[in-house]
């Protein structure tokens, strides 16, 4: 399931047009921080997870489904 996430995230980063460096700048954390998160050493919080969706313009159903 957390596979599916990760994936989820990345698709959903690469659709919204943006590069890791790009993301993390708008979400106001270093690069190293999505990266983690991508490859699934880093947990992401539920608060985190609404960041993600709205920065790219995804519902939070869109990743936990």
């Amino acid at each position: 399931k957390n596979k599916k996430l990760l994936e989820k995230l990345h698709s959903a980063r690469l659709k919204a047009g943006l590069t890791q460096v790009e993301a993390s700048k708008r979400l106001n954390k270093p690069q190293s921080y999505l990266s983690k998160i991508e490859r699934g050493e880093r947990k992401i919080e539920a608060i985190e997870l609404a960041d993600f969706a709205k920065l790219y313009k995804k519902s939070l159903d869109y990743f936990i489904s």
